[in-house]
């Protein structure tokens, strides 16, 4: 086993999807907003129509179905990054009568194959005498124990000991809100109701897509830092040896009427046209809060002293995660010096054993709320002083993808240490357009409803 006091946790892949697509803008500007007009009159970043056809195929899978969109997004982004970091963890699949051949891509792209099977309506696979055997929930006995994988080939290497943390804020709230509707008119449920409802059924699908047999599956909700839970319990888990691999972060799908309507009622939402750039973090007032869906999952491993310096290419490192809470009893429960900020930013430095001033830049909460913002700021002063390292942020190409967030808010920051550039913002800001210095080590920030805040540390070793 690799001691944990001379390892370290690397980042081998990353998948994402969002309002961009399943690509990061590698230019130094992005020219055309991609927030567009949602039915119930407010701006939205939603999928592109490329992202859109990723989703449609994935539910051609009779397996799939009837899953939340927020599970098929964390699929997308899981099978992305687990073919970036070279694990097979896919493959052609025998399952009972059933063939599928799921190949992947190099940029992502999924196409999936089936050969006939007799099917019930929700797409279960029947048995001998016509009967389901399949709820359309769990992921079904028979494909989980299938082992007839493709042969590693390449730099593929079998993802042993893999185990599964995933994020979100409001889980599959769209097959929620449809089978609440279903019970208002018709005074019952389908039996599915329940387990395709349940937070733990993102996890566990992705588990299933992955491959993975008898490691862990855990689903985690904090709000808006669900992501960085799932990926501080990942890099707990690794550190102690109770896995070697994770596939790690979050995932949402809340362009609902009813989530929309929910952030609509506290006042927050940008009045600004979809076509204006309507979410403006750092800008002041309006708030200019827009929703978003989309996921990012991280392919995580840990490797001792002696495998690291083995390494011929450069290495992102999750060097630290930490964590913040304030109870002031408010409904967003922050405090105008965002304590929380101050807690989970002093927490993660500590772990990645930095001081402030070795942090090159900042990937900011900053969801475009005045008071959120200002609170966040306040916090970096706090421990930054009052020269700030360069400020980013994502949520003005994304928008706020609530228990998402954090994980593209990372792969962003990813991107930015792989690439050293990154859009300027076309609106009044003080977001950084540029920094005159190479960008090392950068802090991530997240922070939700209910007080909590979550940091993470990622650093590049060449």
């Amino acid at each position: 086993m690799t001691n944990p006091s001379d390892s370290l946790v690397v980042i081998r892949g990353r998948g994402r999807v969002s309002a961009l697509g399943r690509v990061l803008p590698a230019s130094a500007e992005a020219a055309v907003s991609p927030f567009t007009h949602h039915p119930s009159g407010v701006p939205v970043a939603a999928l592109p129509p490329a992202a859109e056809t990723a989703v449609a195929e994935l539910r051609r899978h009779p397996s799939y179905r009837q899953l939340d969109r927020t599970v098929l997004l964390a699929l997308l982004a899981a099978r992305q990054a687990t073919a970036q970091a070279g694990w097979s963890v896919s493959g052609e699949l025998s399952v009972d009568s059933c063939q599928l051949s799921v190949v992947n891509g190099q940029d992502g792209s999924i196409s999936i194959e089936q050969a006939a099977t007799a099917t019930d309506d929700s797409g279960a696979m029947l048995n001998s005498e016509g009967a389901s055997n399949y709820d359309g929930a769990t992921p079904p006995t028979s494909l989980l124990t299938a082992t007839n994988h493709q042969p590693i080939t390449n730099n593929q290497q079998p993802a042993t000991n893999l185990a599964v943390s995933i994020g979100s804020s409001r889980g599959a709230t769209g097959r929620l809100e449809q089978f609440h509707q279903e019970f208002l008119a018709e005074g019952s449920v389908s039996a599915a109701a329940s387990p395709l409802t349940t937070l733990g059924n993102v996890a566990s699908w992705v588990a299933f897509d992955a491959g993975q047999h008898g490691g862990a599956a855990l689903s985690h909700s904090s709000t808006c830092s669900s992501a960085f839970q799932a990926l501080g319990n990942a890099l707990a888990w690794l550190k102690a040896g109770m896995a070697t691999r994770f596939l790690a972060g979050g995932t949402e799908a809340p362009l609902t009427d009813f989530t929309l309507a929910q952030m609509r009622a506290i006042g927050i939402y940008s009045p600004l046209a979809a076509t204006d750039w309507p979410c403006r973090p750092g800008a002041g007032r309006p708030s200019t809060f827009v929703l978003g869906e989309g996921a990012a999952v991280f392919a995580l491993e840990q490797l001792s002293a002696a495998q690291v310096a083995a390494e011929v290419r450069p290495l992102l490192v999750l060097a630290g995660v930490g964590f913040g809470f304030e109870a002031i009893g408010s409904k967003t429960g922050l405090s105008p010096e965002g304590r929380h900020f101050q807690q989970a930013i002093r927490q993660a430095l500590a772990q990645a054993g930095l001081a402030p001033t070795d942090i090159d830049a900042v990937v900011l909460h900053s969801p475009g709320t005045p008071a959120g913002d200002a609170a966040e700021r306040s916090a970096l002063r706090a421990i930054f002083g009052l020269e700030l390292p360069p400020l980013l942020s994502n949520k003005w190409l994304l928008g706020h993808t609530l228990g998402a967030s954090a994980a593209l808010s990372l792969d962003f920051a990813c991107q930015v240490l792989e690439t050293q550039q990154w859009p300027a913002a076309p609106f009044a800001t003080d977001l950084a357009t540029s920094t005159n210095k190479p960008i090392r080590r950068m802090l991530v920030n997240a922070a939700g409803f209910g007080g909590n805040a979550a940091s993470v540390v990622v650093e590049l070793r060449v």
